[in-house]
C-alpha cells in the first residue's frame, strides 16, 4: 500500500530521534546470532566506537547468549562475522569502529557446527 504525505516538504518537519548524537558518544550496534532463532532478531546496544571487538564479544555478546545451550560450546575462533552486509574477520584488538562498524551497523555471526538447540535452527 503506497503512502501519501500531506505536504510536499514533510521530512523537513521530521526530527530523528535515534541519531548517533543522541545515544551521548555511544552508536547502536545491532547483533544476530545466526541459526539460532530462540532470539528472534537482531539485539540493538548502545556502544563507544572505541571499544575493543574483544570486549563487544567478551562484555556484549557472550553474556546476552548466555541462556541458550549452544553458549558454551562456540568455538570463538572459528565464529564466522558479517558486518553490515561483509563477510570478515574482525581484529580483536581493534576498536568496533576500526573495524568498520558505524552507527546502527548490524553483525551478524554464525558458529559452526552449532544450529540452534538439537539442530533446530531455534
Amino acid at each position: 500500500m503506497s503512502v501519501t504525505a500531506i505536504t510536499p516538504d514533510y521530512q523537513k518537519h521530521i526530527e530523528f530521534r535515534d541519531l548517533e548524537k543522541n545515544f551521548h558518544g555511544n552508536r547502536l550496534v545491532y547483533v544476530h546470532w545466526e541459526e539460532h532463532l530462540s532470539f528472534c532478531s537482531a539485539i540493538a546496544f548502545p556502544l563507544p566506537g572505541a571499544m575493543p571487538f574483544s570486549a563487544f564479544v567478551d562484555e556484549v555478546i557472550k553474556p546476552h547468549y548466555a541462556a541458550h545451550p549452544d553458549a558454551g560450546n562456540i568455538d570463538w575462533a572459528k565464529v564466522v562475522w558479517m558486518i553490515d552486509g561483509v563477510k570478515t574477520m574482525p581484529d580483536m584488538s581493534k576498536s568496533l569502529e576500526e573495524n568498520g562498524m558505524r552507527h546502527k551497523s548490524l553483525v551478524r555471526f554464525w558458529t559452526p557446527g552449532l544450529n540452534g538447540f538439537k539442530g533446530s535452527a531455534s
